[in-house]
C-alpha cells in the first residue's frame, strides 16, 4: 500500500504489518530483512514509513503499571497520549511534556523525543522518561535508562526509530489539582517585541507564539504569545471546584474533501493572519481554558491536513541557537513574507539548554512554518534551509519529508557519531525509514 506521514508528502509504497502481541512483534522483526515502527503516523514526512515493511504498533496499546506515589505510568508503545490524559487527568495527572497533538503514540514521541510549549523550563520528552525497553533485530529486549545501557537509551530518544523497536516505557506525569490552564494572551507587534516577551517570562510554565508570517516592514513578525499555567483549586470559580476536571467537550468535527489548492493562497492566508491577530489582541488578561483547547488546538480537526489540498503539505522546522535567533528568524520571515508562500501555522517557542546525543532541541528559538506542497514552496524551503545553516541551526526530523543530505549533514555535528553507533551495533541493517534513506543515515 502507499502511506505517507501527516503532511500526505511524500508517499512511499511499502508492506504493512500490524502485529497485536510481542511475539507476533518479534516474529516479524527476526523475519524482515529492513523495517521500521510506526505508531499513529504524526510525523509529518517519512520518518515512519520503509519501502519494504512498515510496523504498525497501534495495537500494542496496554497501560501496565501506575505507581501514584510518583506519577509513574508504564505502557506499551501504541498508547496514545491522548489515551493517558483521559485515563489519568480525572485522577489528578497530566503529561510533563506534550508535543500538539494528543494523537501522537508513547512510542513515536520517545522516538521523536518531542518538546512542547515547556522546554525552556522542563525540558523535551525525554525528561520525563525513567526507562525503555527496546527489541533489537534479534528479538531480544534490553532495559535501557540513563545508567543501564544508557549509549541506546540516549541514541533512542530522538533516533527516530532506527535503534530498535521501543516495546514498553515507564514514564512520569505531573500532577495537576484541575484540567483547566490560566491563560495570559498577549498580542506583540512584531519579532523583536516578541522574543522580549519570551525573555521576560522565563517561569511561565508555557509559553508559545503564532507569527503572522506574511507581515512585513515594521510589523514582521508580528505574534500573538499564549502564556500559561496549570490552574489551581483557588483559581476555579465556587461551581467548577465541586468537580475541578469536568471540562466542556469540544465538538469533533473532520474536514471531508481536500481543500482545492488554489483556495490557499496568500490572500486568503493574509486575510486569516490579519483577523486572528485581530482576535488575538482582544481578550489579553488572564483567563481560564480547559486543557484541550490550550494544548491541542487543532485536533478538533480530524483529518485538517487535507486544508493543504490532495498533494499535501511540507513543514519546515528549525531551531536557531539563541546567539543567532534574532537575526536568522528575521531572515526566515522576511523570505517567507517574500515570497508570499504565508503559512498560518506559523510557531515560535523558546527552547531551553539541551544536550542530548540526536535529539532535535538546543538552546535557542524553534520556527515552524507549514506551506502546500508545489514547486515555489520547495524552492523556499530550500532557500529556508541555506538560511538555518547561515545561522547554525539545525532541523526537526519528525517534521522533515524533503530535506538533502547534504543540507541536513551540514546542520549538525552530531550526525557522524550517530552513523557510527548505527554501525557499531549494527542497527543500520535492520532499521532503516525512507527518511534515514534519504539524508544517509
Amino acid at each position: 500500500m502507499k502511506l505517507s506521514g501527516w503532511g500526505r508528502f511524500p508517499e512511499v509504497e511499502t508492506t504493512v504489518h500490524a502485529p497485536r502481541s510481542l511475539a507476533a512483534l518479534r516474529d516479524m522483526v527476526r523475519s524482515e530483512p529492513t523495517l521500521i515502527a510506526r505508531g499513529n503516523g504524526r510525523a509529518y514526512g517519512d520518518s515512519a514509513v520503509n519501502a519494504a515493511v512498515t510496523l504498525e504498533t497501534r495495537h500494542l496499546d496496554r497501560m501496565l503499571a501506575f505507581d501514584a506515589e510518583v506519577g509513574q505510568l508504564i505502557a506499551e508503545p501504541g498508547v496514545l497520549l491522548g489515551d493517558i490524559i483521559t485515563a489519568f487527568l480525572p485522577r489528578g495527572w497530566f503529561p510533563l511534556v506534550t508535543p500538539g497533538t494528543k494523537f501522537v503514540t508513547l512510542g513515536g514521541a520517545i522516538a521523536a523525543d518531542v518538546h512542547g510549549k515547556n522546554h525552556h523550563k522542563d525540558g523535551s520528552f525525554r525528561a520525563c522518561v525513567d526507562w525503555i525497553d527496546v527489541m533489537d533485530a534479534s528479538g531480544d529486549i534490553s532495559r535501557c535508562s540513563r545508567t543501564e545501557n544508557s549509549v541506546l537509551f540516549e541514541h533512542t530518544l530522538g533516533g527516530m526509530g532506527l535503534t530498535g523497536i521501543v516495546t514498553r516505557a515507564a514514564i512520569r506525569l505531573r500532577p495537576v489539582e484541575t484540567a483547566w490552564i490560566r491563560q495570559t494572551r498577549l498580542p506583540v507587534p512584531n519579532l523583536k517585541a516578541a522574543m522580549d516577551v519570551f525573555e521576560a517570562n522565563p517561569d511561565a510554565t508555557y509559553s508559545v507564539a503564532w507569527i503572522d508570517c506574511l507581515a512585513d516592514g515594521a510589523d514582521l513578525g508580528r505574534s500573538v504569545i499564549f502564556l500559561g499555567e496549570h490552574a489551581g483549586l483557588s483559581d476555579l470559580s465556587a461551581d467548577r471546584r465541586q468537580a475541578p476536571f469536568d471540562v466542556p467537550e469540544r465538538p469533533k468535527r473532520t474536514l471531508p474533501f481536500d481543500v482545492p489548492g488554489f483556495a490557499l493562497n496568500r490572500f486568503a492566508v493574509r486575510a486569516f493572519n490579519a483577523l486572528y491577530y485581530r482576535a488575538g489582541s482582544r481578550q489579553t488578561g488572564p483567563h481560564l481554558v480547559d486543557w484541550d483547547r490550550y494544548f491541542y488546538p487543532l485536533d478538533s480537526l480530524l483529518e485538517w491536513n487535507r486544508i493543504y489540498g490532495r498533494k499535501g503539505f511540507a513543514q519546515f522546522q528549525c531551531v536557531l541557537p539563541l546567539e543567532a535567533a534574532e537575526e536568522g528568524l528575521s531572515a526566515l520571515l522576511k523570505a517567507t513574507s517574500t515570497a508570499g508562500a504565508g503559512s498560518f501555522l506559523a510557531v515560535l517557542k523558546r527552547f531551553g539548554a539541551q544536550d542530548s546525543a540526536f535529539s532535535f532541541p538546543m538552546k535557542g528559538y524553534t520556527l515552524a512554518l507549514d506551506f502546500p506542497v508545489n514547486a515555489q514552496t520547495l524552492r523556499l524551503l530550500a532557500e529556508l534551509d541555506r538560511l538555518t545553516l547561515d545561522h547554525g541551526g539545525r532541523f526537526y526530523l519528525a517534521k522533515d519529508s524533503r530535506m538533502s543530505a547534504e543540507t541536513f549533514a551540514a546542520s549538525d555535528n552530531r550526525i557522524e557519531a550517530f552513523r557510527a553507533q548505527r554501525r557499531k551495533n549494527a542497527w543500520h541493517k535492520t532499521f532503516a525509514s525512507a527518511q534515514s534513506e534519504r539524508l544517509a543515515l
